[in-house]
């Protein structure tokens, strides 16, 4: 079969597509390899004000190290599994490479509540009195019903997480409840404080991001979720980069030719107006 007749790479099963509609993530094993998390702890190891081998000195319950393009981030987040299922459920050249990571909130095992473990949406773009040079004040920044500025929430592991390991928790299904709140405001959106005060989507059930090093979860950018304190006994380290849109999502297209993202936005719609 001649090159441009080939059909498309496939990184993900029509099933996992079908739960990233449902459920709102989808968990790529072995997305990139375990060899890259493995360079990228030893980079960012450098930069800890800690001794890797003396707990003792392991005094705060997170810290956050960032913005990482070295090779080994920059390899991983472009892997040709990654691409492929950015292409699945985003739309082929409907996405913006990443050229980095982002930040990545380092947890260490700690007795005290690190501060950030409220259950939220990441928002993505600054609302009408934000300061977009001040990007560490999220309560005026926002969220619409189109997801402006964010295609995908993303979950790369660097270290293996088990239960006990602060993984991040999820609400299973949540992304259809925001998407609802979410449509009243239109293009303008809503804030992240607002969205937290709307208390929605608390009594889904709840997954943890687990895995191996090398793991990658795909989540819809309405998706609810929330850090934890951390139980385990080694440094958990993961960054949580959004996933840029090369164009605006469209929930309605005249060819019909919706992503699985704008798909699961206009189920949850039709769902509220059913």
């Amino acid at each position: 079969m001649p090159a441009h007749e080939r059909e498309p790479a496939r990184a993900l099963s029509d099933a996992q597509i079908r739960q990233f509609i449902e459920d709102g993530f989808v968990r790529l094993d072995r997305a990139f390899a375990k060899e890259l998390a493995d360079q990228g702890r030893e980079i960012m190891w450098r930069d800890l004000p800690c001794d890797r081998d003396d707990p003792a000195t392991w005094t705060r319950p997170v810290i956050r190290l960032g913005y990482y393009g070295d090779e080994p981030f920059r390899r991983a987040v472009n892997s040709s599994m990654l691409h492929a299922a950015f292409d699945q459920l985003v739309g082929a050249g409907r996405w913006r490479p990443r050229p980095n990571l982002g930040t990545f909130p380092v947890r260490f095992p700690h007795p005290d509540d690190p501060g950030d473990a409220g259950w939220h949406i990441d928002v993505s773009f600054p609302g009408p009195s934000s300061d977009p040079g001040e990007r560490q004040d999220f309560s005026s920044w926002r969220a619409n019903v189109t997801s402006r500025d964010r295609a995908l929430l993303m979950l790369f592991l660097f270290s293996d997480v088990g239960e006990h390991d602060a993984p991040t928790r999820i609400k299973i299904g949540s992304h259809r409840d925001i998407a609802r709140v979410l449509e009243p405001a239109g293009e303008v959106g809503v804030s992240h404080a607002a969205v937290g005060q709307a208390g929605v989507a608390l009594d889904r059930p709840e997954a943890l991001a687990t895995g191996e090093a090398g793991t990658v979860y795909l989540c819809h950018p309405f998706l609810v979720h929330a850090a934890q304190m951390h139980q385990g006994t080694q440094p958990r380290f993961m960054a949580q980069p959004p996933l840029h849109p090369a164009e605006p999502f469209r929930l309605e297209r005249e060819d019909g030719n919706y992503s699985p993202v704008e798909i699961a936005i206009r189920l949850a719609l039709r769902e509220k107006r059913g």
